[in-house]
């Protein structure tokens, strides 16, 4: 942990020597330092000087360290306060802690480095707190936007390109690995449009039985087949004047591939055990993980298919390759299979989620993700709740830059992904605080704190007029 992190400290104790002792070694640690010689102008201060943390007497006079305590946390819920206690009362520290304390530490404090590693301790959870809201909030404001989580490059190149085909009926094929959200992305090229209130219909080609995929592409007559007791219209039908998402394409045969390709080309369908053609206006996305031109060069796929398929291609990265959105998709995962618990997770559990190869890619982290949840028995997400194969990495194990991936990430880059998203903001908003601030949604002193910690308000040019935070 950094140093100086611009936490504010407030002690609170009626003896002005151990205010002095724990002022002098806040202020060592780099900590903002405030004093109250009683409960009553402690909360005075805090009215207008809020603190992060508060160490407090819990014999005082006027009002009771346990007072004190309750009417501090009604003023700043997520002030982190520890107590002080003197009198050998651990009944009664324990009882603090039934309210909200922190922990308790016993006077005299002998060695003096009790103190320092004690306040350490609390400085360190409330960078943990911060740190999992700070990406909450960035992962919401992402979420609200388009519904795809992530910040790298090659996420924001793909959705630039949702962006740009929301609204065309032109084919696009997805390429990438298993569990990388190809049909997330389709959703979003279709829900993003002007055709969002049409039809949207998945179909796994891959789950499909092969003798009956015709009829369930393209519907069937009665009788046309045993057990066919009633006419049925197909998904090409069914998506008309929408979209149909043909998720890996790649595994349809190639008998099948043919007739896929006549439809895509007259714009029309013939069900199965009928002479009769219909007309359907759907727009095709197509999405797989195979190489499809490896595939038609080895003969497994029709290269004339192919090439009405690959009009526009969006290219899903690995998970590997954007390792810095990580921290972002654990924290929306935590949020939508936590049902509504705040969950926090440890710089050691992050490091291993960094470090981690991911095969199964999101869909693997999501899966590790609920079972964290799932099997945890607080609201911390520790190694220990981690999948044995992600728990067990080896601490030595060096990671192999993607290709082309200027945003990769070690484990000791959690702090890297805060600056540089901070720095980014800041470039867009043109150094405006304010802006900022809302863009981040924190607070204002959390946004002075990061600034502060990464010397970036003093290198950004900024008017005097957006100076002051509102």
């Amino acid at each position: 942990m950094s140093e100086a992190l611009g936490i504010r400290f407030l002690v609170v104790d009626d003896e002005e020597t151990i205010r002095r002792l724990c002022m002098t070694v806040a202020e060592g640690m780099g900590f903002s330092t405030m004093q109250a010689s009683n409960g009553e102008e402690a909360l005075s201060l805090l009215e207008t000087q809020p603190a992060d943390i508060v160490l407090t007497d819990l014999v005082m006079p006027r009002m009771s360290g346990l007072e004190f305590l309750e009417r501090a946390k009604k003023i700043l819920p997520r002030v982190e306060v520890a107590v002080m206690t003197g009198h050998g009362s651990i009944e009664t520290a324990v009882q603090a802690m039934k309210l909200g304390a922190y922990d308790y530490i016993a006077k005299p404090f002998a060695p003096l480095e009790e103190l320092r590693l004690f306040l350490r301790r609390m400085a360190e959870k409330i960078e943990l707190v911060e740190e999992n809201h700070f990406l909450r909030e960035r992962m919401d404001a992402e979420i609200r936007l388009h519904g795809i989580v992530g910040a790298t490059p090659k996420i924001q190149d793909v959705l630039r390109m949702i962006s740009r085909l929301k609204d065309t009926r032109t084919p696009v094929l997805i390429v990438g690995e298993s569990g990388t959200g190809k049909e997330l992305v389709a959703r979003a090229i279709h829900f993003r449009g002007s055709y969002a209130a049409r039809p949207f219909v998945a179909v796994d080609c891959g789950s499909l039985v092969p003798s009956l995929i015709e009829s369930e592409l393209f519907g069937y007559e009665k009788g046309a087949f045993t057990g066919a007791l009633r006419s049925k219209s197909g998904l090409f039908q069914s998506a008309h004047g929408g979209t149909i998402f043909l998720d890996e394409i790649g595994e349809l045969p190639l008998e099948m591939q043919a007739k896929l390709l006549r439809v895509l080309q007259e714009k029309e369908v013939r069900p199965v055990g009928s002479n009769e053609r219909f007309k359907v206006d759907v727009r095709v996305i197509a999405a797989t993980n195979r190489d499809l031109e490896v595939e038609y060069r080895a003969g497994r796929f029709r290269k004339d298919l192919y090439f009405r398929l690959d009009v526009v291609t969006i290219r899903l990265p690995a998970l590997r390759e954007r390792r810095s959105d990580i921290p972002m998709l654990v924290h929306w995962f935590l949020d939508r299979h936590g049902k509504g618990a705040f969950v926090q997770v440890t710089s050691a559990a992050m490091k291993c989620l960094l470090e981690y190869e991911w095969p199964g890619n999101v869909r693997e982290l999501e899966n590790a993700m609920e079972r964290a949840i799932a099997l945890g028995d607080s609201h911390v997400i520790d190694v220990s709740d981690l999948p044995p194969s992600i728990a067990s990495l080896p601490p030595s194990v060096t990671l192999t830059p993607p290709v082309n991936s200027a945003m990769a990430v070690s484990s000791t880059d959690l702090e890297d992904i805060e600056r540089a998203t901070i720095e980014r903001v800041f470039e867009q908003v043109n150094g405006d605080k304010v802006m900022a601030r809302k863009m981040l949604g924190i607070s204002r002193a959390t946004l002075y704190r990061k600034l502060k910690r990464y010397n970036i308000g003093s290198r950004t040019p900024v008017s005097a007029s957006t100076q002051r935070l509102q």
